[in-house]
């Protein structure tokens, strides 16, 4: 199943019932599994869960740790690209060149490098001296 047929699909499953913005997120690890996340929302709006970490949660349970290449999808005039939080947590499974795609329903798309998404990511270099 390709990254978009998979991130398509688990869209639909998103709990978004106070926002209604229903987003999809699948990835593929070097062993060519696919793992798949979709936005969990809760009434106290801070607390729900994106469908990048549902992803990596997924794939993280299923022992994998390396992710090659990934793609969000979200009903959206643009491209939404990962928030923040998301953006480290893709950082840390993902090599500077890993392609992260994102997606519009209607077909946009944007690809930018894991590099290009977040320079200048804070990384295990960082903490070598504690």
């Amino acid at each position: 199943m390709s990254l978009l047929e998979a991130a398509k699909a688990v869209r639909e499953h998103a709990h978004a019932p106070y926002s209604n913005f229903k987003v999809g997120a699948a990835l593929r690890t070097a062993d060519g599994h696919v793992f798949t996340g979709c936005n969990v929302e809760n009434i106290a709006y801070p607390e729900g869960t994106c469908a990048e970490a549902g992803a990596i949660a997924a794939m993280c349970a299923a022992g994998g740790r390396e992710i090659v290449e990934a793609l969000v999808i979200a009903d959206a005039p643009l491209p939404v690209t990962p928030c923040g939080g998301c953006r480290q947590k893709l950082a840390e499974f993902s090599g500077p060149d890993v392609k992260i795609t994102m997606m519009t329903t209607q077909g946009a798309s944007l690809t930018m490098t894991m590099a290009e998404l977040l320079p200048g990511a804070f990384a295990a270099a960082h903490m070598e001296n504690t």
